[in-house]
């Protein structure tokens, strides 16, 4: 599908089906997720071809192998799906609907409300849980403030490869761009770890997904940016730390949505984290921000999100009405 006109229309629609449906619990309860299929596609696939007595370099062929299979397999089927709704009576709006199921902005204002939800209706010990539904860092080891900052923290990097990446690769590329995109993504947080079992197999799933990220990673920073007056935060500011410090994240793609965030909010995001099974000694975003994040903290970053997600809309409607049409 070519940047016509009428698949922005899609997208819009996508995205306005997203953020009035979400993912309805009665529905995939019921059905698996296309993602849990996704997921049990590659961890099968990381099952057979992940093999420990192989050399490293056999494991790295195989991981190369791997995406290829998964990418091949997810742009024929998105394509697949796409004719065959298009085919149909009011086809593009069976399309949006489809596309909308992999989009997240609904289901990530949710999840990152319900932290600071927790801590009105349980306290710290409920926050706690909350937030880790939604981090892989220890719980336990977060006070109030560390709890509050990685949630914030996952609104933003979730709004970047949630939202504005599945979206950017649905207006470019259509169902086909969108499905190869959430595989990729989703091989990245099953095997793109830098652990013994995946250093090499899953070195491509990685280095893809920080590909594939690229631009929309920047794009989300932006829109951080220019929302940030809805938080109290000035558009001048975010901009100024996200371009000093996105460089500094560990990701080459975080770091930029993060920042801006971070900037908006006044906070220092990232920094030194624990996880389970190791710790991590990254520098701060805006080092010279506040560390004693807050419950309200929580509220601001949400308000931002959803403002940006409504930006993005905008944007996405604009494009439609000035690109001519074929």
């Amino acid at each position: 599908m070519a940047v016509w006109p009428e698949s922005l229309v899609i997208v819009v629609g996508a995205l306005i089906l997203d953020a009035v449906i979400g993912d309805p619990d009665w529905l995939w309860r019921r059905l698996p997720h296309p993602i849990v299929l996704i997921g049990r596609l590659i961890a099968g696939l990381d099952r057979g071809l992940n093999r420990e007595q192989w050399t490293p370099g056999q494991r790295k062929a195989a991981g190369v192998a791997t995406i290829v299979v998964l990418v091949t397999i997810s742009g024929l089927t998105g394509y697949a799906i796409e004719r065959l709704l298009l085919a149909s009576p009011a086809g593009p709006l069976w399309v949006a609907l489809v596309g909308s199921i992999f989009i997240a902005q609904r289901s990530l204002y949710q999840h990152v409300a319900e932290v600071a939800v927790a801590f009105g209706a349980g306290g710290l010990a409920e926050a706690r849980r909350a937030v880790a539904m939604i981090v892989g860092r220890d719980p336990e080891q977060l006070d109030q403030g560390g709890v509050c900052r990685a949630a914030i923290e996952s609104c933003a990097e979730n709004f970047s490869d949630g939202v504005v990446a599945p979206v950017f690769w649905f207006a470019l590329l259509g169902l086909p761009g969108l499905i190869a995109y959430k595989i990729i993504n989703t091989a990245d947080s099953m095997i793109g770890h830098r652990s013994v079992r995946h250093e090499t197999f899953g070195w491509a799933a990685a280095r893809l997904d920080d590909l594939v990220n690229l631009l929309p990673a920047r794009l989300a920073g932006l829109l951080f940016a220019l929302v940030a007056p809805v938080a109290g935060g000035h558009i001048s500011s975010s901009l100024r730390i996200m371009m000093r410090d996105a460089s500094l994240h560990r990701s080459p793609n975080a770091g930029w949505p993060e920042s801006a965030m971070a900037g908006a909010l006044g906070l220092a995001l990232a920094g030194p984290r624990r996880y389970a099974t190791y710790s991590v000694e990254d520098p701060f975003l805006n080092a010279e921000g506040r560390s004693d994040a807050a419950p309200s903290d929580i509220d601001r970053a949400l308000r931002m999100l959803i403002a940006a997600c409504g930006l993005q809309a905008f944007i996405y409607v604009m494009l439609a009405m000035l690109i001519p049409s074929s």
